[in-house]
């Protein structure tokens, strides 16, 4: 009898420890989506308050300056609807054809106050060819604009976007002229994920990633580049960080079909 006591001891503790330990897995979870939403609500509602106080400077309010400041309050009115659906998940939403010249000139505008701000300055370079893919057009925007803001912010001298189409995909490059990345795009994204829940967790913590490096919003773009079938990987670059997302081009038959009445 007391054998069997002991052993059914050791079994209740064991699985104890096996519930505390998904708990906590849970609460890291849970945590680590928080800080994602925390760091995807306040990038686009800072980048529209710097191009409105650009616009307010410079007295010119233009037509892609109040696009891009919508496209801004969209990302943040995405960061709101993740939030309520923290216990499900955020996930790439409808699919479409999205126009990258016309998404990456709406980003491009979007971060020119705080690139103004730093003394620099945020320019585009696109292929005169039609370069689309198929996709969530805000998701895209999310991750398009994070490095842009990560060359902003982290980077040094002018920032520079590309867009290009190469055999059957589609290639976009940021590129700055600052120190680089101090450690390869998985790493930094790896290291965020585990910084950025620590910080929720413990509200003793005042520094990390997410407030003095490029991992938060490296991890964001890898994630959903990877939805969209794409990669995003570190390229070569003589000076600077030079970071480079592939995309599979649009397929004009499953656009077409995506516009057929069902």
């Amino acid at each position: 009898m007391d054998a069997a006591l002991a052993v059914s001891g050791w079994l209740f503790g064991i699985a104890g420890l096996g519930v505390a330990f998904i708990a906590t897995r849970s609460k890291i979870a849970f945590a680590e989506a928080i800080a994602c939403i925390a760091h995807e609500l306040r990038a686009p509602i800072t980048a529209a308050r710097l191009g409105i106080e650009l616009a307010r400077r410079t007295a010119e309010t233009s037509a892609a300056g109040l696009r891009a400041i919508d496209l801004e309050l969209e990302r943040a009115a995405l960061a709101l609807d993740d939030l309520s659906a923290v216990p499900h998940g955020s996930t790439v939403r409808r699919r479409t054809e999205v126009d990258l010249h016309d998404l990456l000139d709406c980003a491009v505008e979007a971060w020119r106050g705080a690139a103004d701000e730093r003394g620099r300055r945020v320019v585009l370079d696109c292929a005169h060819e039609e370069v689309s893919v198929w996709g969530d057009r805000l998701r895209l925007a999310q991750a398009v604009e994070n490095l842009i803001a990560n060359a902003i912010e982290h980077g040094g001298g002018e920032v520079r976007v590309r867009c290009r189409r190469v055999h059957g995909a589609v290639r976009i490059e940021v590129s700055d002229d600052g120190p680089g990345l101090r450690a390869p795009v998985r790493e930094l994204a790896q290291s965020a994920r585990r910084g950025g829940a620590l910080r929720i967790l413990d509200r003793r913590r005042r520094s990390g990633l997410h407030r003095g490096g490029r991992g938060r919003g490296v991890a964001i773009a890898l994630a959903v580049i990877a939805e969209h079938g794409g990669r995003l990987a570190a390229g070569p670059a003589e000076r600077g960080a030079r970071l480079v997302v592939e995309l599979p081009a649009c397929d004009r038959s499953r656009a077409g079909a995506s516009r057929r009445p069902s």
